[in-house]
């Protein structure tokens, strides 16, 4: 059985996320969803509701071969433990590729018996990126073309929770 697992923040989930998830669940028999913090990123929403998050929003995904697992360690370790091959990776355009040129090198000496495999965005989807969508709903503007209706009224909650920025 071939498993492959796709780590991330998911600070919220995008479209993007999504596309690649569904494209990766076909590249292998069982993909695993690695919920994870980046300890250089400030998460607006808490670990256990990413994985809520990320749940409900893979449940829509029919005949599913997907599951989705937190962790707080290193990416290979967590590869590892989960029987992984294949560690799935999204790129958006070059700048995303050089970043993850470097850390496939840095996870390659960590563990040489699992590849990363990069999936390019859907070109409609290139520009989502979290951090963006975050930004964009903090400032009130519109993140309905980024994220999912129930991811939007989650980020627009919070938003409203933590108050609107800017003039």
């Amino acid at each position: 059985m071939r498993i492959g697992v796709y780590p991330g923040t998911f600070d919220p989930i995008t479209l993007g996320h999504m596309d690649i998830i569904r494209r990766g669940a076909k590249l292998v028999d069982r993909l695993i969803i690695g919920v994870t913090t980046n300890i250089a990123k400030s998460p607006m929403f808490s670990d256990d509701e990413r994985m809520e998050m990320v749940r409900r929003e893979v449940a829509q995904i029919e005949d599913s071969n997907i599951t989705v697992v937190g962790f707080s360690s290193l990416l290979m370790d967590f590869a590892e433990a989960q029987g992984a091959s294949v560690v799935i990776r999204g790129i958006r355009g070059v700048t995303d590729f050089e970043y993850e040129y470097q850390l496939t090198g840095m996870n390659r000496q960590l563990n040489d018996r699992i590849e990363t495999v990069f999936l390019m965005a859907d070109v409609s989807l290139q520009p989502i990126a979290s951090r963006l969508v975050k930004e964009i709903a903090i400032y009130g503007g519109q993140i309905h073309r980024f994220v999912t209706d129930a991811v939007r009224i989650d980020v627009e909650k919070r938003v409203r929770e933590i108050g609107l920025k800017g003039d």
